[in-house]
């Protein structure tokens, strides 16, 4: 399949329903709304929610019913980067090539933004209206993985250990605990919700699982290895950080090659996971492999 011009579709469509979704910058309070979509609308790769739809549709749903969940999910996401980037933590002044949101609209209204998105994130799950034809339960279920993945024992608590490693010896064990939940629980997160938006059976689900453990994993891997080799101008951010932070990283505790191989036996590992869903999951196997050979 063309993977250029699948990623291309599915971001312009999700685009255009974060505009929809998000206040407008004209709302008060208008310098948080601004805030809000300075970052959400930056651009990036959209993968997440991207994985959202590829997964209702490898299961035979109707991808439009999971758009709702998607844009929650990429707003959980920029929440996310937005309070990463900030002074207490990675103190970094570049997301997406651009400034970082505390650098144009200062420290409290970054930090007020990211709240508010990851906010409305669960009221667009919760908004009936925007969900008319997805089962009460289904959506109840959505809800409670998203926040636990996003929460404490997810992608918070991955962040928590992360910056608690910084300049540390750890072993490999932590290493997988903050990479599988710092980036892997949300890409799980969004495998799963478009699986159950599909009404995905037991053995489907199971199977799309087992794909969104594997690609988020590699995904945070191959991050790790962009950041020792790639070029800034190309990430959109600095190049080389991790290293200067004394960040826990795959390249850090085991090397450049065994890093690599690594991330190529979980996109093994993710392709035979879906193998059995056939020609409807061929975009999830084509992220798969983009994952692993990607360059920013």
């Amino acid at each position: 399949m063309d993977l250029k011009a699948y990623l291309s579709d599915k971001t312009a469509l999700v685009d255009a329903a974060l505009d929809r979704y998000l206040p407008g910058a004209d709302t008060l309070p208008e310098k948080l709304h601004q805030a809000m979509r300075y970052s959400v609308m930056a651009g990036g790769k959209r993968l997440r929610p991207i994985l959202i739809l590829a997964s209702c549709a490898a299961v035979g749903g109707r991808e439009e019913l999971a758009l709702p969940a998607a844009c929650a999910m990429e707003m959980i996401h920029t929440y996310s980067l937005i309070h990463d980037d900030l002074p207490a933590m990675d103190n970094d002044d570049f997301r997406r090539g651009r400034p970082t949101n505390h650098k144009v609209y200062g420290e409290a209204t970054a930090i007020l933004a990211g709240d508010a998105l990851l906010t409305e994130a669960f009221e667009l799950l919760a908004d009936r209206a925007l969900n008319p034809e997805v089962p009460a339960e289904t959506l109840l279920r959505v809800t409670h993985l998203i926040a636990r993945c996003a929460g404490s024992t997810g992608m918070v608590g991955g962040q928590v250990v992360d910056m608690e490693s910084e300049g540390k010896e750890i072993d490999f064990p932590t290493l997988e605990y903050i990479h599988t939940r710092k980036t892997g629980a949300l890409m799980l997160a969004s495998v799963q919700s478009g699986a159950l938006i599909g009404a995905a059976d037991e053995t489907a689900f199971d199977a799309l699982t087992r794909y969104g453990s594997a690609a988020g994993l590699a995904f945070q891997i191959a991050d790790d290895i962009l950041n020792v080799v790639g070029d800034s101008s190309t990430l959109g951010k600095a190049a080389g950080s991790d290293a200067e932070r004394g960040k826990a990283t795959y390249p850090a505790l085991i090397g450049l090659d065994a890093s690599r191989c690594r991330a190529r036996e979980l996109k093994d590992l993710a392709l035979a996971a879906i193998e059995p869903l056939g020609a409807p999951a061929e975009p999830l196997r084509a992220i798969a492999r983009y994952i692993v050979e990607r360059s920013s």
